[in-house]
């Protein structure tokens, strides 16, 4: 498949995946409703069931997206579903979004738009031998130890009966495990395309190792992202956690992204600026969506209180 190909249909799957999640929530949040009405766990509403699914089938696109695309592209497009989620629970859920909710809306798709316009469209490593031949960069390594230095703090932070009441400690340490979590999908990705059976022989002799270092990697850093994000929510309000995060997030996998694969080797300053400043006014509308979004956030999942 030919990069401009690939990329485009990256785009596209990634747009896809991030309308799924936004819808995901609002669903989600449908079956939380009918549960508590029920007097019953969501675990047994089926309407939760399909919000949860409907959002797995979300990440795995985004993992196809990030083996199409370059991840500094896939990455911010997840914006694309805070405003619809916000639009459709306003229709569904009868949440009302206020005026500056809506231009938080406008400005989440025109940043999107900017970064799709200015973000390089064609990654730099295309075979397992490139990118295990980055893997061996100096450069690489002293990022990953110093990530592994701030989350090893941050993780003792959080631990303390002060970090435990902070949400932007949880947000961080689930930022920075994006630097892991992107590149290993992005990695596993191109591993499992050359160990087809019906594959050219693999451009390595290391294509299983590295294949499995990369499903060790996303076997850590998926539920430590998901466990730490919950912990976010709970010490802190939607409106908080999800901007913060989001850019975070981004950040993170651009930074990882850059160092290992690349991607912006060739980028003209013109590009990195316009790219920058489509991320600025993407956080800017997702701030406004969910600041001015009347609606309260999803309660968790717990059995109802036992009656007398």
């Amino acid at each position: 498949m030919e990069e401009a190909t690939a990329s485009t249909l990256g785009v596209a799957v990634a747009i896809a995946c991030s309308l799924l999640n936004g819808t995901s929530f609002v669903v989600q949040k449908m079956g939380i409703g009918r549960a508590q009405r029920a007097g019953h766990s969501c675990l047994r509403e089926w309407l939760w069931w399909v919000g949860t699914l409907t959002m797995a089938l979300g990440q795995a696109g985004n993992f196809v997206a990030y083996n199409l695309a370059p991840a500094t592209l896939v990455t911010p497009l997840g914006a694309f579903g805070i405003p619809f989620g916000a639009v459709l629970a306003s229709w569904l859920l009868g949440e009302r979004l206020s005026p500056l909710g809506k231009l938080g809306c406008v400005l989440c798709c025109v940043g999107c738009i900017e970064i799709i316009i200015h973000t390089p469209k064609a990654s730099e490593v295309q075979r397992l031998a490139e990118l295990e031949d980055r893997l061996t960069d100096p450069v690489f390594w002293a990022y990953v130890a110093l990530v592994l230095l701030v989350l090893l703090t941050l993780v003792l932070r959080a631990a303390s009966p002060a970090g435990s009441s902070d949400a932007l400690v949880p947000i961080a340490i689930c930022s920075l495990f994006g630097s892991f979590t992107v590149p290993s999908a992005k990695g596993l990705g191109l591993a499992v395309s050359e160990l087809l059976p019906s594959a050219a022989p693999p451009s390595t002799p290391h294509a299983p190792q590295l294949a499995l270092a990369a499903a060790a990697v996303l076997t850590v850093s998926l539920p430590a992202q998901l466990r730490y994000l919950t912990c976010a929510l709970a010490a802190s309000s939607s409106a908080t956690v999800v901007p913060v995060y989001y850019a975070g997030f981004t950040v993170s996998v651009t930074a990882a992204s850059s160092v290992l694969f690349r991607e912006w080797a060739g980028a003209s300053a013109v590009a990195a600026l316009g790219a920058a400043c489509g991320f600025v006014t993407v956080c800017a509308g997702v701030v406004l969506v969910e600041a001015y979004r009347d609606g309260s956030p999803p309660l968790p999942c717990q059995p109802p209180p036992k009656r007398d």
